[in-house]
């Protein structure tokens, strides 16, 4: 087989074999297919697509490209969760703690954050002492003992997705629905669940800017992990405005804390009581999604999911004294003020994670040393009343010298009318093997 028919047959439109894709994805691991033509079957790809069945057998070449988890060990269903990326998204730290505390083990493998979206690791290692590098055996050691374990990605996991990512990046093929589908459910395959809830982000904040395009994603991930024989359904959410009120490290944790607490957003505490049934759902912890949210909401009423996320920190060596007490601010906080007064007709989640950004609290390359302290707290959201001198956010960094930016890209992120804007939909649809319900 040539990798030069290969290429041929995708840009002719033709369906690729399993057997071809086989050929590409570890021929290009073992650096036996070089990067020049790797990148002209990405691009053929980009513009000729790929079916189902295909996806499919791209997600399986590069799942077992690398490490497949054994979850055997633990008893249960074990359900797993991935979101596409937003700002302010600490869900995977309320509704993990939530399953667990429900009886249903959550054995989750996370990633850091890039650019303006935030990471799950990244928020956890602003708890002092805790460890997101864990063997694979203390790992489930840890599940089996508390419930749950986050940790960063361990071993080495479909790394064919490694080098295809990177090679992606800078060759313009990363808004392919097939690649992103594949590289994200080869990763998620690959971390052992039995089942998994894909939260999809739609809007300014959002991987996928449309509902359309967000549906579209949703639908091949499904396909893909039922096709593995996975349990896997997808929530669209909105991602237009930034989630809760918190961006940035020790702030969104502190956000965390409050919601199993009972005392947070009513945006976050809505969207993550809703996930949350759908992963009891998925594990058969009751019969129907509205008993499920009943479960999740009486798993915050009780405290005994905030109790589960001491217990996961405290396992995981974390100082949960931070959690009890709250953590050390930042040593310059800033108010930022509306220029205007009237509605928040619009507050762009992407350039809030510039801004947060911008004070320090993410990376703009991997490299890159991230201030836990730093962020915003959004002070007032979309849809409110604010009267000219109003504060809107306050900013939370190390330094003076980085307020002026932030504040110019928030400047740019809220727009304020005359009008109230029309509310936005939490939930704007549950995907299915079979069907997408609108809500």
């Amino acid at each position: 087989m040539r990798m030069y028919d290969v290429i041929a047959n995708k840009k002719q439109g033709r369906a690729l074999t399993g057997e071809e894709i086989r050929f590409f994805v570890e021929g290009f691991t073992k650096a036996e297919i070089p990067d020049y033509q790797a990148s002209a079957l990405l691009m053929a790809i980009c513009l000729q697509g790929m079916d189902a069945e295909e996806t499919a057998a791209l997600t399986d070449a590069m799942l077992h490209s690398g490490d497949v988890a054994d979850l055997s060990s633990i008893p249960g269903v074990k359900v797993d969760k991935h979101s596409t990326g937003g700002v302010g998204d600490k869900t995977s730290l309320i509704i993990g703690p939530i399953t667990a505390s429900c009886g249903v083990p959550v054995a989750k493998m996370s990633g850091r954050g890039l650019g303006h979206t935030g990471g799950t690791i990244d928020k956890l290692e602003s708890i002092p002492g805790l460890r997101t590098e864990i063997d694979p055996e203390s790992f489930k050691a840890i599940v089996r003992e508390t419930g749950i374990a986050i940790i960063g990605q361990s071993g080495d996991i479909a790394p064919a997705d490694k080098k295809l990512y990177a090679l992606r990046d800078v060759t313009a093929t990363i808004d392919s629905v097939p690649l992103i589908a594949s590289s994200i459910m080869s990763k998620k395959l690959a971390a052992g669940s039995d089942a998994i809830l894909l939260d999809v982000k739609t809007g300014s904040g959002a991987f996928m800017k449309t509902l359309e395009g967000s549906i579209e994603l949703a639908k091949a991930m499904v396909s893909i992990g039922v096709r593995s024989g996975r349990r896997v359904m997808a929530l669209i959410t909105d991602m237009d405005t930034p989630l809760g009120s918190a961006i940035g490290n020790a702030l969104e944790v502190q956000e965390v804390v409050d919601t199993l607490r009972g005392n947070g957003p009513a945006d976050l505490e809505g969207v993550c009581i809703e996930l949350a049934s759908y992963m009891l759902l998925l594990a058969g912890a009751a019969e129907d999604a509205a008993k499920c949210k009943t479960l999740a909401r009486n798993a915050i009423s009780s405290g005994s999911a905030y109790g589960k996320l001491l217990d996961m920190c405290r396992a995981q060596g974390g100082d949960e004294s931070v959690l009890r007490d709250g953590f050390t601010k930042a040593e310059v906080q800033s108010l930022y003020t509306a220029a205007a007064g009237g509605y928040i007709t619009h507050m762009d989640a992407e350039l809030c994670g510039m801004a947060s950004l911008a004070l320090g609290a993410g990376r703009a390359r991997k490299e890159d040393s991230i201030d836990y302290s730093a962020g915003i707290l959004l002070l007032k959201k979309t849809g409110d009343r604010v009267d000219a001198g109003e504060p809107l956010a306050q900013l939370h960094t190390s330094s003076q010298a980085k307020l002026e930016e932030a504040g110019k890209i928030l400047t740019s992120a809220i727009a304020i009318g005359e009008a109230p804007p029309p509310p936005a939909k939490p939930i704007y649809a549950v995907v299915t093997h079979d069907k997408v319900e609108m809500m």
